[in-house]
Formats: structure tokens, C-alpha cells, sequence
């Protein structure tokens, strides 16, 4: 019944996925077809970001109230419902609409999810099913490519995801005995009462991880954002050539944490999480030093090998750190300031961008590793003290 249960888990992190990278591979057509300015994308974006953050910071009390099985149905359906009003939306406006409930399934189901398999299942499957969530963000760009090119519509693309998560939410459903079968009464999820955020960002070393999982996330999404333009404007790199080697940093980020499965059974998250910023640090200085073009190429990749590990390590030691009765609401915050961290760095690397041009990037990068370590090895500090 377990492997049934992670079965399904593991199908929800590809549904997690999924949808991620949709809106930046339809977008060229869709602005057009909308008659809006291309950089709009960013509004929608935003939307579905606010979401997600409030949606994230609720997930203790939802899970608490629910459970974590019925959080992750309803949050998909809703997830689905959204999606299928992308597919029907012929305006901006609708679009803008629809990106409210987008945003607010994708936080309460990541949360939920993330915190379960925390409290419930060994590290190793927590970087197999972030691996899994790069598998669905890598189909989800084909599938919109696949729909544009025998329908010419982007809302085929849309509703075709729509549909695979409305299969997805029945499963969820249907497999509702099995999450309850696997709680534990001490810790399950109504062990005890939903912690108010103020109370949360009071217990000791949560101000610290968030800034540390929010420069995470803001390194990773800066990277995505402005690997090509900083080979091609930069290092000056054919543009096809960089466009690949940027693919290659996500790819590197899959397989990376699939490979960091199998290190969880000889390392601890603590170590592997060093490990991944010893490595993003490496990438960096490559980036930085005067070498030929497939050092600096490398470099990126290398990043992307350094990221796999920190995500999934930092959520699935949360209730070590944390105690299992704070995990919720502590991986929730955690989900709300990697949402921040994605919309406002790579932003503002822009607008920097302006003033000192866009070589500083690896400058920018390593600043914030260098705030990241700071903030982990604190955690680690007040958990020692404690122990």
C-alpha cells in the first residue's frame, strides 16, 4: 500500500511540474494573439506567484484541518480548473483571472506535498520526486510546442495539461485510505493547532532558514532568467549555443537530483546541501575567470549540479531542525520565501544590469550563496545549541 501511495506522490510531483514552464513557452504566440506588450508575461507571472505565497503560508492550517491527502486533491482540481480557463481565455484580463486560482493550488499543494514526504519517507525519494518535478517542467514545454504545431492554437497546450491533471485529481482522490493509513498520531497532520505566522517566524532559526531558502531559489531563477544573455552579451557565445547550454542547466538540476538520491543513503542532507554550494561556487568562479568558452559553459552546468541537492535536502530536513509538530507550518514559510525570492532577484539583477552590466552576474550570484551559507549554517548552529 506504501509504494502504492508513493506511486502516487510521485505522479503528483510531475503534475507538479507540469504547468511551470507553460506560460514563458506559449507566451510568444500568446501576447500576439492578446495584443498586449510582450513584457506583460511578468503580470501574469506575478499574480500566480502572489498566490502561491498566500496559499503556502495557509498550508499549515489547511493540512491541519484536512489532511494532507485532501489538500493535494483539492489543490490539483483547482490547479486543474485554472489551467482549463487558460485554455477558454481570449483576453488579458481573463488570463489575469484565471492566474489567481493557478496560484493558489500550486502553493498549498507544493507545501503540502513537500512536508509530507518530510515527516513520512527517507531523503532519497525527496530528490527522486524534485527529479520527477524537472521531468514534468521538461514535458510541459513539448506538449505546448506539440499543440501549437498540429492546432495553431496555445490553448490546446493549456487544456491538454488541464485534462491530464483532472485524471491526476481522481487518482488523488481514490487513493485518499492510503494517506491516511500512513499518519502517524503523533505527528500527523491534526496533531495540533495551525501556528499563526507570527508565532512561526518566532521559533528559533525560521527567520534564518527563510532567507537561506530564499536566496536559494533567487540563485536558481536568476540563473534560468540570464544564463544566455550573460554568454551571449558577455562572453559573446553564438546565441544558439548559449540557448543550449542554458537548457543544460535545468537538465543539470534533474538529473543532478536524481544522482543526489542515491547520495542520501551515504550522506546527510547537511552534507549534501555543503556540497551543492561548494560546487555553485565552483561554477561561478569559472564564470568568472579567463578561460575559454567551455570552461564558462561548464561553469553553468556545474551550477546546475550544485542546485539539485539544496532544494529537496533543506525541505526534507525541516522536521529535524524544526520538530515534526512545526514542520508544516515551517515548510509553508519556506515555500513563501522561495516565491518571493523568484520574483524579486532576477528582477532586480535587471534593473542592475542597467548601472554595471550584466558581467556582474556571477559577482551577483556568488553574493547571494555567500548570504545562503551564512543563513544555513546558522540554522545549524541553533539546532546544535539546542540539542
Amino acid at each position: 500500500m506504501i509504494s502504492l501511495l508513493l506511486a502516487v506522490i510521485y505522479l503528483s510531483f510531475i503534475s507538479l511540474g507540469l504547468p511551470d514552464s507553460l506560460l514563458g513557452s506559449a507566451w510568444p504566440i500568446m501576447y500576439q494573439e492578446l495584443s498586449v506588450p510582450v513584457s506583460w508575461s511578468g503580470i501574469v507571472f506575478m499574480i500566480i506567484s502572489a498566490g502561491t505565497v498566500v496559499s503556502a503560508l495557509q498550508s499549515d492550517r489547511m493540512t491541519k484541518k484536512l489532511g494532507a491527502g485532501k489538500v493535494t486533491a483539492i489543490s490539483v482540481v483547482t490547479t486543474a480548473v485554472a489551467l482549463f480557463g487558460f485554455s477558454i481565455s481570449h483576453s488579458f484580463i481573463a488570463l489575469c483571472l484565471w492566474a489567481i486560482p493557478y496560484g493558489l493550488g500550486a502553493g498549498a499543494v507544493d507545501a503540502a506535498l513537500n512536508n509530507y514526504v518530510a515527516l513520512h519517507f527517507a531523503s532519497r525519494h525527496m530528490s527522486w520526486l524534485h527529479c520527477m518535478w524537472g521531468v514534468g517542467a521538461s514535458v510541459g514545454p513539448y506538449v505546448m510546442s506539440a499543440a501549437i504545431t498540429h492546432t495553431g492554437r496555445w490553448n490546446n497546450g493549456y487544456r491538454t495539461i488541464s485534462i491530464i491533471q483532472i485524471v491526476l485529481s481522481a487518482v488523488i482522490f481514490l487513493s485518499l485510505p492510503l494517506w491516511k493509513g500512513k499518519s502517524d498520531p503523533e505527528t500527523g497532520d491534526n496533531a495540533s493547532k495551525p501556528l499563526p505566522l507570527k508565532d512561526v517566524v518566532r521559533i528559533p532559526g525560521a527567520i534564518q532558514i527563510m532567507i537561506a531558502f530564499f536566496c536559494y531559489c533567487a540563485l536558481e531563477q536568476t540563473v534560468g532568467l540570464w544564463a544566455s544573455s550573460y554568454l551571449v552579451l558577455h562572453k559573446g557565445i553564438a546565441e544558439t549555443t548559449a540557448a543550449a547550454f542554458a537548457s543544460l542547466f535545468y537538465i543539470g538540476i534533474t538529473a543532478g537530483r536524481g544522482i543526489n538520491g542515491f547520495l542520501t543513503i551515504r550522506f546527510s542532507d547537511t552534507q549534501l546541501i555543503h556540497l551543492g554550494q561548494g560546487m555553485i561556487a565552483v561554477g561561478c568562479i569559472l564564470m568568472l575567470l579567463p578561460l575559454p568558452d567551455q570552461a564558462v559553459l561548464a561553469g553553468f552546468i556545474i551550477i546546475g549540479f550544485g542546485c539539485a541537492p539544496i532544494y529537496p535536502c533543506v525541505i526534507h530536513s525541516t522536521p529535524v531542525h524544526f520538530g515534526k509538530e512545526n514542520s508544516q507550518a515551517m515548510v509553508g514559510v519556506q515555500m513563501a520565501a522561495a516565491y518571493i525570492g523568484t520574483c524579486l532577484m532576477p528582477p532586480l539583477f535587471g534593473v542592475m544590469t542597467k548601472v554595471i552590466g550584466i558581467s556582474f552576474l556571477p559577482f551577483y550570484l556568488l553574493i547571494i550563496l555567500a548570504v545562503q551559507f551564512i543563513m544555513y549554517n546558522a540554522v545549524l548552529k541553533i539546532k546544535a545549541a539546542r540539542s
